[in-house]
């Protein structure tokens, strides 16, 4: 473990005054044991907010002419789970995550909610550790490069589906909610979209949004292939 953690602190380009930190933020939920601060999922709060400050920063200061609306839309692109796997993944963060053995034998180490979630934990690892500055660096490291990957804001699943019913002279796109699985503490969203004349399609998301966004990507794909 010990060489674990300190391959991981180079990758991370942070080497930690306090180790402990970063074994907390390695530690899913399915080892919690002895309440809340037994997982990383405390962690994973706090860098979700370190992560969205860091990016609207950074936003504003390369965007300096654009309106609010363009850049709420290039924040969401920046903080949304993909981003955070895609982050994850160029650090091989999944051999590093501590979980059991069912979560490892379901696929937990490439779970892309258990990737990005992490991948939170870690940002906050660095704050509590090193300060802003230890977790800015690793951010600014990860996602500058993102930043300028689109030269126009980007738009999401739902609002492009909406325009092309727009722009076919059709309703707006119709959601429902099909079902809930799953408990309480962790319930998976069975959502439905269509078009008038095209679908339904159905998709599956941890929150109401990610599924009808999905649900609305897997539509268009859809319109596209038709």
């Amino acid at each position: 473990m010990l060489n674990d953690l300190s391959k991981l602190s180079n990758l991370l380009d942070h080497k930690f005054a306090t180790p402990e930190y970063l074994r907390v933020a390695l530690r899913h939920s399915s080892l919690s044991v002895g309440g809340p601060n037994g997982s990383n999922e405390r962690y994973e709060f706090l860098g979700d907010r370190i992560l969205n400050l860091a990016i609207a920063e950074m936003l504003l200061g390369r965007f300096q002419n654009e309106r609010e609306g363009d850049i709420a839309k290039r924040h969401t692109a920046l903080v949304r789970q993909e981003t955070l796997v895609r982050v994850a993944e160029t650090i091989n963060l999944g051999n590093f995550i501590e979980m059991d053995d069912g979560t490892e034998a379901k696929g937990g180490r490439n779970n892309s909610s258990i990737l990005a979630d992490c991948c939170e934990a870690i940002i906050a690892a660095l704050y509590i550790d090193g300060g802003i500055d230890a977790a800015n660096n690793f951010i600014s490291t990860h996602w500058m490069q993102m930043l300028d990957e689109s030269k126009e804001p980007p738009k999401d699943a739902k609002t492009t589906l909406q325009e092309w019913a727009q722009s076919q002279g059709l309703p707006l796109p119709k959601y429902r909610e099909d079902s809930m699985m799953g408990p309480a503490h962790e319930p998976v969203f069975i959502i439905e979209v269509m078009v008038e004349g095209k679908g339904p399609v159905t998709a599956s998301g941890t929150s109401k949004q990610k599924a009808e966004q999905l649900a609305a990507k897997l539509l268009l794909k859809e319109l596209k292939d038709g």
